[in-house]
């Protein structure tokens, strides 16, 4: 990656520690530092474009210059800039997403808790869960079901149960009481001649088992995002979610959807919930909530929750937790404007439609020699990369091939994600055929590049 020789190239290595970076490598190397961005574009500033392939953080929507999401931001900065939801104290603008949020998601969600990210929501799931039990005189029942490879962020709790080597690796994580399954990527877990549906029982199996050898007693909960993304975008085998929530309902496991990244449209259905027949009794979304234009995330939970919960709170006197912005009025008034802006332009179906394109054009690279597998759905896909297609070898070290292509994606306009050796795309829902062409020559350059790269013995 080029150096940027300007004042803030050096103001950045000087004083910020930036997340999901190496350290080192960044005091040489330095920032892109992005200045504006124009649909689904962003600008650095030396004036060079990108197509921004990841919609920043799986969370664009609408792009990156919606002016109607700045107008109701501002709006309501001077109406009521802040103000918390403590104590009996609220306001208009998340009461109103509140009930949006409740009509628009599976039946059985019927209560919000507003948080400002991912994690946090993530972080309250574990928080509510065992508070629940508790409140339903069932102590025992606080262990926590994950997967492999999921991703649920970073605090203290929701990086436990996120399954991401390096998001645990030195921060003592694990904590107690999590346990994770088999990541359910078919290419990678699946045994020779088996199939999908056979892959997926084996899965449900392995869940039973798990359950027994632990005692369903103890566990409170089972976790997993409708198509994992961060993981490596891994779409689920056939007939996954229907066994797996099958397991749930039969020892009275609540199943939380993790929607951050599949909610709003991003499967071409509002939620992954809806593309894989999930009924959730607890869903998370965050991201393309409000397009990222503000900090918001909410905990949608089943009145059954709600009920141990509030009857909970009576009898301690409060329900004693929740955020200095839980609800922030800004924030949720832009959501309401961002979720207008996806119904109104059709965003949904356009990423149903889009997609199509974008998962035929990536197959378009299957036979290439250092492609290993093509997978995704909607507006969500990856290449995996391998040094051998027959044998799935991967690269040595992991990520060496990534880190190349990635790095070639930035000279010729494209931002991608390397996931090791896994490139995704993951688009604003405002995409169109002519963007995705754009977007699939630019990769191709890079990925023609790194084949050049490795051919010479990097």
């Amino acid at each position: 990656m080029s150096q940027i020789p300007n004042s803030l190239h050096g103001q950045d290595i000087a004083n910020i520690l930036h997340p999901y970076t190496n350290a080192v490598r960044h005091q040489e190397v330095g920032p892109i530092v992005i200045e504006r961005g124009e649909g689904i574009r962003v600008y650095d500033d030396t004036g060079k474009d990108y197509i921004e392939a990841m919609a920043g953080l799986w969370s664009v929507a609408v792009g990156f210059s919606e002016p109607r999401l700045v107008e109701a931001a501002t709006r309501q900065l001077n109406a009521l800039p802040y103000y918390h939801t403590f104590t009996h104290k609220s306001n208009e603008p998340s009461i109103r997403l509140a009930e949006r949020l409740v009509a628009m998601s599976p039946a059985r969600l019927s209560k919000v808790f507003f948080t400002n990210s991912g994690s946090e929501a993530n972080d309250t799931v574990v928080k509510l869960l065992w508070y629940y039990n508790n409140a339903m005189g069932r102590p025992e029942r606080k262990k926590i079901i994950s997967r492999r490879r999921a991703y649920h962020g970073i605090t203290v709790a929701s990086g436990s149960l996120t399954g991401l080597p390096v998001n645990q690796q030195d921060f003592d994580l694990p904590i107690a009481g999590v346990r994770h399954l088999t990541c359910p990527h078919f290419y990678r877990e699946g045994r020779e001649g088996e199939t999908e549906e056979a892959f997926a029982k084996r899965l449900a199996d392995e869940f039973e088992a798990l359950v027994l050898a632990e005692g369903p007693e103890t566990i409170a909960g089972f976790i997993g995002e409708p198509l994992m993304a961060a993981g490596g975008v891994v779409p689920p085998p056939a007939t996954y979610w229907q066994k797996m929530q099958a397991v749930c309902r039969k020892y009275g496991i609540m199943l939380v959807a993790d929607e951050v990244i599949t909610g709003f449209g991003r499967l071409g259905r509002t939620f992954g919930s809806d593309y894989y027949g999930i009924d959730p009794d607890i869903m998370v979304v965050s991201k393309q909530l409000t397009s990222s234009y503000q900090p918001l995330a909410a905990v949608l939970i089943s009145d059954e929750l709600f009920e141990g919960v509030a009857a909970n709170s009576a009898r301690i006197g409060m329900f004693g937790h929740g955020f200095t912005t839980s609800g922030h009025p800004v924030a949720t008034a832009v959501a309401l404007a961002n979720l207008d802006i996806i119904e109104e332009r059709g965003l949904v179906a356009n990423a149903a439609a889009m997609g199509e394109i974008l998962q035929k054009g990536l197959a378009s690279y299957a036979d290439h020699p250092l492609v290993g597998e093509v997978r995704g759905a909607g507006l969500i896909g990856a290449i995996e990369l391998v040094s051998d297609k027959a044998g799935k070898t991967p690269f040595d070290p992991v990520g060496k091939a990534g880190r190349y292509l990635f790095e070639r994606g930035h000279e010729h306009g494209l931002i991608i994600r390397a996931i090791g050796d896994t490139i995704a795309f993951c688009p604003p829902l405002i995409i169109t055929q002519s963007d995705v062409a754009d977007m699939l020559a630019r990769f191709g350059r890079a990925l023609d590049d790194t084949a050049t790269y490795l051919r010479a013995g990097a």
